[in-house]
């Protein structure tokens, strides 16, 4: 009897040990969590394209064991033809800011509702599109060189909204207050690719940078933006400017890859253009209904929001939230 409840102890230790990595490992799928919401988003130019196919992943801020840190925006090549990036956020969980990774499919999710800029205006994407199996790029956007790469278009993106708003976070003190839609929703139940080994790669070579550190560049990092994954020198590097720098300077170049002349005063960050071309009315997407435009679909739409945009309809504006200070806990929260 007794070597029975020897046995039978041992095997619920046994079960234990065997639970203790799957809850562990699942806490990391869920991601990291902390009490004080990232710094507000830094305001660079985007590199220029290295070359067709591949497609802009916005920076953000991550947090490793020295706090937050920016991992550079840079081009990524889509693992798969007809797939389209949706960028990690981070979101408050109640009591605590927790991070959501972002991920590749055929529609474009969920990301918080944050403006990361050049296509990602918080809701959807409007910097490029899949035009049957070659990916084509919106050059009122995206910075593109067009004697170099000719699958381009120009769909206008209109700013009405002068409010600059760099706020990194969704909900939370001074957070974002976006909610996904149906449409963000369905996308987050599509199947998806993680992230490429070269956005790991990306991201670890950030991590190890102490220039990369909140509190080491107060929220203007040195690299900013990037050509091309892992790279961070040379002269597809970008470096992030002051909030009181001319808005102009996140508008893309032009066809010859030289700056465009700023022609408004007031736009804020990611106001990237105002120019009316169409983009063409042939153009097929990836999409299994090519001819309907979809929220954050591969199909660009024929009059995308603009990047900060005051709309009545649109939850996803949240011009009205102060973006916070570079390393700025929230009141009455507090740090690790």
């Amino acid at each position: 009897m007794v070597r029975s409840t020897r046995l039978f102890a041992l095997f619920v230790l046994a079960l234990a040990a065997l639970a203790t990595p799957s809850a562990s490992q699942a806490q990391v799928a869920v991601g990291v969590s902390i009490r004080i919401g990232p710094p507000a988003l830094p305001v660079y130019p985007q590199p220029i394209c290295p070359g067709p196919g591949y497609i802009w992943t916005p920076g953000y801020w991550a947090y490793g064991p020295a706090g937050y840190y920016w991992v550079p925006g840079t081009w990524v090549l889509a693992p798969a033809v007809g797939l389209l990036w949706t960028p990690g956020y981070w979101g408050w969980a109640g009591d605590v800011y927790m991070w959501h990774a972002g991920y590749w499919g055929p529609h474009v999710g969920f990301y918080g509702g944050i403006n990361y800029g050049f296509g990602y205006t918080g809701a959807g994407f409007v910097g490029g599109a899949w035009h049957g199996g070659v990916y084509s790029y919106n050059t009122a956007v995206t910075n593109v060189n067009t004697t170099v790469i000719h699958n381009t278009y120009n769909t206008t993106v209109i700013n009405n909204n002068t409010t600059v708003n760099r706020v990194s976070y969704n909900g939370g003190t001074g957070g974002s207050t976006a909610q996904p839609t149906a449409a963000e929703q369905a996308a987050a139940r599509e199947q998806h690719t993680p992230p490429t080994a070269l956005q790991t790669q990306h991201e670890h070579a950030a991590s190890s940078n102490r220039a990369m550190l909140a509190s080491e560049n107060r929220g203007q990092p040195s690299i900013a933006g990037t050509s091309k994954p892992g790279v961070f020198a040379g002269s597809g590097v970008v470096a992030a400017h002051g909030a009181s720098v001319h808005a102009e300077a996140n508008r893309p170049t032009n066809a010859n890859g030289t700056n465009h002349t700023p022609t408004h005063s007031n736009r804020p960050p990611y106001a990237n253009a105002t120019r009316a071309n169409a983009s063409p009315a042939a153009a097929k997407t990836s999409s299994t209904e090519p001819n309907q435009p979809q929220h954050g679909s591969n199909h660009p739409p024929a009059n995308p929001a603009h990047p900060n945009e005051a709309h009545p309809n649109n939850p996803h504006q949240n011009s009205n939230h102060p973006a916070p200070h570079p390393n700025e806990g929230h009141p009455g929260r507090l740090g690790r």
